[in-house]
């Protein structure tokens, strides 16, 4: 998280340096210039004055001498032009080579001729290649009688100027190479806390309520939210614990109460008489309290299961293999046929509770209520996508399953050919309590599904209800419950698992 500040931090770094240094450069690149094109004038106005002089009394060969001279030592054409544009003393040959390449020589040679002293030919900026063209008037009794002009070289200028431009380069760099020193340890002093922060509150959305942040580091005011952060979870897992404690406390105290009523109900039916409404009266009570056992149980494994967070990979294999006979012998007790159809070596996140104890309670549910003939449990690994279409899928690092694998899913159905739930039954066949009418005078709490649900997204998946068998009457389909959980992936040092299961 400090290199997203140091994204931010550095452009405003390098923009301070290119505010700072380009009107710099710019000043150095005109110096230069203006030095050179001073030096400049101050030639060839001596050359000027020279040539008047030998130009009035016919004395040239001294001053050509010294325009040849004056090439050969600076490596610069310097020329006398007569009005008709024929050089008249200088070296002819090198100062027409250079003429050629200058389309602006024409044009200063002509403002030169008619006595003006022309401005500087060309751009200054290093990276052009055009020569400094200056000319000056020969004047004799205020008539211009030719004009002297030179064309510089500006290549060794120009770099002169770059290795300038250079070395301010390297000393803006400096504070640019200071800030990121800097900026590198107190953006990682500031932002350690918030990473710990973020981390904490990943664990929490798993359900780990002892986590803590760590309130002694960072800056006063990421200490002061840690604390915030740390006393607020410490209300929360209070609340938590107290609601655990609770359900817990009252169910198992009901308990003892409960169990001693249903012994004193059920003395009474010796003294029963075998007509009247006295037997009725005692059945209805026996049936009430049985239901309120179940629902205590019911209440402390919610209580128990809730407390549980963690998750665990398993091999499926393994878990049907030590339950698919019993629900051979309590489907064929029922007169139902079990039919089970899972691929060897399915390796998935197993919920807290157990996955087997969750399969088990979808099957008991088809048992009971469904009055189903057939109850099929089929296993397949699918993309991720399948699951995220009913809801979010844990196993990609973030949730419970960090260790399954983010391409897929496993998805485990129960499903049967008996009554069914229509649509709106099964938006609600999840919430607690809740039961069907058909099924209220059958034994159950309605508390079944919505622990399976629960569990199941705690360790990453989903657990989704949908339509199952189509019914042998043809008069529609059963019940299905299609459980999805992560694939976990199988490293060299896992067992191959049992032999798969007959279908």
């Amino acid at each position: 998280m400090h290199r997203r500040l140091l994204v931010v931090l550095v452009p405003l770094a390098v923009l301070l340096v290119a505010a700072l240094g380009v009107p710099l450069s710019v000043t150095v690149a005109e110096r230069e210039m203006q030095e050179t094109y001073v030096d400049r004038l101050n030639d060839i106005g001596r050359f000027a004055s020279l040539a008047e002089s030998a130009l009035s009394t016919g004395r040239t060969e001294a001053l050509h001498q010294e325009l040849v001279h004056y090439h050969e030592l600076y490596g610069i054409p310097v020329a006398v032009i007569n009005t008709s544009g024929t050089v008249l003393l200088g070296p002819t040959g090198a100062y027409q080579e250079a003429a050629r390449a200058e389309p602006a020589l024409p044009r200063i040679v002509t403002a030169a001729l008619a006595g003006a002293r022309s401005e500087p030919s060309g751009e200054w900026a290093p990276w052009d290649d055009s020569k400094l063209v200056v000319a000056e008037p020969v004047g004799r009794d205020s008539e211009v009688v030719g004009t002297v002009v030179t064309i510089s070289d500006l290549s060794k200028t120009r770099h002169r100027i770059l290795v300038r431009w250079a070395q301010l380069a390297g000393l803006g760099l400096l504070p640019l190479i200071a800030l990121v020193t800097v900026a590198w340890p107190v953006s990682a002093w500031v932002l350690r806390p918030v990473r710990e922060l973020d981390a904490a509150s990943s664990r929490i959305s798993q359900g780990d309520l002892t986590i803590r942040a760590d309130a002694e580091a960072g800056p006063v005011e990421l200490r002061r939210l840690a604390e915030s952060f740390n006393t607020m979870m410490d209300a929360v897992e209070n609340a938590v614990q107290r609601q655990r404690a609770f359900v817990s406390d009252a169910s198992h105290q009901l308990r003892n109460p409960l169990t001693s009523l249903r012994l004193a109900v059920e003395s009474l039916e010796p003294y029963l008489r075998a007509t009247g409404d006295g037997r009725q009266v005692y059945d209805v009570a026996v049936d009430e309290l049985k239901a309120m056992q179940r629902l205590l149980n019911s209440l402390q494994a919610s209580a128990r299961m809730e407390s549980i967070r963690t998750a665990s990979p398993v091999d499926l294999d393994a878990v049907l293999a030590t339950r698919v006979d019993r629900w051979r012998a309590l489907t064929a007790t029922a007169g139902q046929t079990l039919a089970v159809d899972v691929p060897p070596g399915l390796r998935l996140l197993e919920p807290s509770g157990g996955l087997g104890s969750i399969l088990d309670e979808l099957i008991s549910n088809a048992l009971r209520l469904s009055d189903a003939r057939v109850v099929e449990v089929t296993a397949r690994v699918a993309p991720d996508r399948v699951g995220a279409e009913h809801g979010p899928l844990g196993g990609a690092g973030t949730g419970p399953g960090a260790g399954a694998a983010p391409g897929g899913v496993v998805t485990i159905a129960v499903r049967d050919d008996g009554q069914g739930l229509d649509a709106s039954e099964r938006a609600q066949a999840l919430q607690r309590f809740w039961r069907s009418p058909r099924h209220q005078n059958v034994p159950g709490t309605g508390l079944g599904l919505a622990i399976c649900a629960d569990l199941v997204g705690a360790a990453g998946g989903v657990l989704r209800l949908e339509e199952g068998l189509p019914r042998p009457d043809g008069s529609g389909r059963g019940f299905a419950a299609v459980v999805a959980l992560p694939v976990v992936p199988r490293t060299s040092s896992s067992s191959d698992g049992p032999a798969p299961l007959p279908t």
